[in-house]
């Protein structure tokens, strides 16, 4: 190998380089032992031709990436990483998280050789296969042993791997005592060229160099290739000082198809920074050894069986066998289980001795561990409040932060709207480093649990997913940003609840009622988007009481994600006080939907009114109206939740809606009206007809702009009347919903 230089310096035996700005320390590598190289060369032949066989066998996979970055995932898995094969969710391994997702192939061969168990050979082969239990799914999946998160839309992945690390900083400054240390891991990352041209990416990245993570290494698949081409179709810039501009150490390793020993060098020294995160740059071929070489052709295809021969017979291989992994190769992973082993019984036993000298602590570290939040957490929430017409996101503000306050597991943050979302609780600490003195003198230690994102909602909410995936329930992240913005954030959103992580988004400002802002802060199409999102509850209370509820049941659902949505401007409160004095009911949230207000005999009442969050109100006054001035019965629903609701038994939602008659669920019963200044998309399951948006909203002060959509008693009143009279004379027929 060439002779190389880390800062300016020269270092025998590797092709490894540092930016000339940086101080940048690496061990001096001794003399490439001869053995040892030609096993390396032996080892990487074997896995590329491996990759391609598995990826001509049913003629399909991503082979490119994963055989160029062969020589990087020897040196992970072999040298770097301190894992546990046989032990796969012991608690202080390290992080791997491949953002690259589409060379999954690169994770699934090295889990297999490095002794993961339910990654068996077979299973290996089962890629792209048939096989409905197939550990080898098009992208790394959570719930396969060794796979920390799932990642495919690119980018995603750096902003998992950023919450994974900020997980790490946070649990270590919260527990670690001097010569007692029980959380210690790296989080490793490895990215392609895509992952740099995503806006989720490049926001978590700025994230990371301000939080000055140094236990967080991005490793870089530097082949210059996507999908159309070569990336100089789209980029030029300088990729390391865009790196170090952003807080990061960088190296550079050139030859990354063969330098194992270089990029180990490189990777121990990025697991030893003291105060940066670092960017390893590591070249490489796509498809190296293929007739499609350093081209995009080899990126998402096969090279076909001819192609996959030669590179066989150029390699030394017979080119009628499939598969082949000799015992050369598996005596060379073959220790790895063993080494894992130790890693776990080494920390077992500085965890007694830990809990040992500090027993409180360990026992609550233990009950983090194991995902648990203290039992009484229920009697933080508020009993009673206030009966005063106020704004739901100061009502989420008094149950969140009693909460967020008594349980360390709450890590709370949001995009730069701290002021608006009431997530702020008395002595909160901010998530900082230590060192860090800015401006405005909100200043904080890796301790601190709450986080300012800055105006990065995607990056938040993908960092909010790795703060989950860390360990199942040792944090509850909980996230915050106007609704409106929480479309920036819906990709991370949806892949927090693909994985059925436990997240907690607080959208508020949900509503044309938010007012002067005008229709690009109004979402009248957003909940259409979440209600249809599977995993996801999306809870839309409509006062303080059922935001109680909506919290409870938010922190109670571990099976996935939450949106809590609440409005900027005051909402009647219907509660009575609380404690069962009013209409609301926080129990009643658990159930999705329940009955408000009913009538005598509710079989004959003329219609059902839904009523849903800030608009609650409307339903009950409309209600009121039909009652006094019209002569009809009107039912009252509250409906926060369609999901929650879909839970429930087919007799409850029955007895909730009563769209069946009262003796025959086939015949026409109660028609029903819902109430939202939403578009209507998805009521028709539960409604007849709907007063509802069907344009974007407008620039009016709150007070005004439901009225100037028609959303007014009496004009609401009169559209339910004209409805009830168009079923009698034939106009319209149940079941076939109605926009009014």
């Amino acid at each position: 190998m060439a002779p190389g230089r880390v800062d300016g310096n020269p270092v025998e035996g590797s092709t490894i380089h540092a930016a000339k700005d940086q101080l940048v320390t690496a061990k001096k590598q001794p003399a490439a032992d001869t053995r040892l190289t030609r096993l390396h060369d032996h080892v990487l032949k074997t896995y590329r031709i491996l990759i391609a066989d598995l990826c001509q066998q049913f003629n399909m996979g991503h082979p490119g990436g994963a055989i160029g970055m062969a020589a990087i995932g020897v040196a992970l898995w072999k040298y770097a990483m301190r894992y546990a094969p046989h032990s796969p969710d012991w608690f202080n391994r390290d992080r791997f998280v491949l953002s690259n997702g589409h060379a999954c192939l690169f994770q699934y061969s090295f889990l297999h050789l490095s002794g993961y168990k339910a990654m068996t050979f077979e299973q290996l082969k089962s890629y792209h296969s048939e096989r409905a239990d197939s550990l080898c799914p098009g992208h790394p999946e959570i719930e396969i042993e060794g796979i920390e998160v799932t990642t495919g839309p690119l980018g995603q992945g750096v902003a998992n791997a950023v919450g994974l690390a900020v997980a790490t900083k946070n649990l270590a400054a919260t527990y670690n005592q001097p010569g007692n240390e029980v959380v210690s891991n790296h989080t490793w990352c490895m990215i392609g060229d895509a992952c740099l041209q995503e806006g989720v990416g490049l926001e978590a990245i700025s994230l990371a160099g301000h939080w000055r993570l140094n236990n967080l290494t991005i490793i870089y698949d530097n082949n210059q290739i996507t999908c159309d081409g070569s990336v100089d179709m789209v980029n030029n810039e300088d990729i390391n000082a865009k790196m170090r501009a952003c807080g990061f150490h960088v190296l550079e390793v050139s030859d990354g198809c063969y330098d194992i020993d270089g990029i180990a060098q490189a990777l121990e020294t990025a697991r030893h920074s003291s105060e940066k995160p670092y960017f390893i740059n590591i070249k490489t071929t796509i498809g190296l050894g293929s007739a499609v070489a350093g081209k995009a052709a080899s990126h998402g295809a096969p090279f076909g069986a001819e192609d996959v021969k030669a590179m066989k017979v150029a390699n030394g291989f017979d080119p009628e066998k499939h598969f082949e992994i000799g015992a050369e190769v598996r005596d060379f992973f073959s220790e790895l289980p063993e080494r894992g082993k130790g890693f776990v019984t080494e920390w077992e036993e500085a965890l007694r001795r830990y809990c040992g000298e500090f027993p409180e602590l360990g026992e609550e570290f233990q009950a983090r561990m194991r995902g648990e939040i203290r039992k009484d957490w229920r009697e933080l929430v508020p009993k009673t409040f206030d009966t005063a017409p106020t704004a739901s996101r100061v009502s989420g503000g008094k149950v969140i932060n009693p909460l967020a306050k008594a349980i360390n597991s709450f890590m709370v943050g949001t995009a730069d709207l701290s002021p608006s979302v009431n997530m702020i609780w008395e002595g909160k600490v901010d998530f900082q480093p230590p060192s860090l003195q800015t401006a405005c003198g909100i200043n904080g230690t890796y301790a601190g649990r709450y986080l300012h994102y800055g105006i990065r909602e995607h990056a938040m909410a993908g960092i909010a997913n790795g703060l989950a995936a860390f360990s199942r329930g040792t944090i509850l992240p909980v996230t915050s940003s106007f609704f409106m913005f929480y479309l920036y954030a819906a990709p991370a959103v949806r892949m927090g609840a693909l994985q059925h992580l436990h997240v907690i988004h607080v959208a508020t400002h949900d509503s044309i009622g938010a007012g002067e802002d005008g229709p690009t802060h109004q979402p009248i199409e957003l909940a259409a988007l979440f209600r249809s999102m599977p995993h996801l509850l999306y809870i839309r209370p409509g006062d303080s009481e059922e935001v109680a509820g909506a919290w409870e049941v938010a922190i109670a659902y571990t099976d996935g994600s939450s949106i809590i949505s609440e409005s900027r401007h005051k909402i009647p409160q219907l509660h009575g006080g609380g404690e069962g004095k009013g209409l609301t009911r926080r129990d009643g949230v658990a159930k999705g939907a329940y009955v408000l207000q009913e009538v005598d005999d509710a079989d004959t009442a003329d219609v059902t009114i839904i009523g849903v969050g800030a608009e609650l109100s409307f339903a009950v006054d409309v209600a009121a109206a039909l009652q006094s001035e019209r002569g009809v019965r009107a039912r009252v629903v509250s409906f926060p939740c369609w999901r929650l609701f879909e839970m429930q038994s087919v007799e409850y939602r029955r007895s909730v809606l009563r769209r069946h008659g009262p003796k025959d669920a086939h015949t026409a019963g109660i028609p029903v009206v819902v109430i939202e200044p939403y578009a209507p998309n998805g009521w028709e399951r539960y409604a007849d007809a709907g007063i509802n948006m069907r344009t974007f909203g407008h620039s009016l002060p709150g007070k005004y702009i439901y009225d100037h959509f028609g959303f007014e008693t009496v004009k609401m009143t009169d559209k339910v009347v004209g409805y009830l009279e168009g079923i009698k004379e034939g106009k319209y027929i149940k079941g076939e919903f109605v926009d009014l």
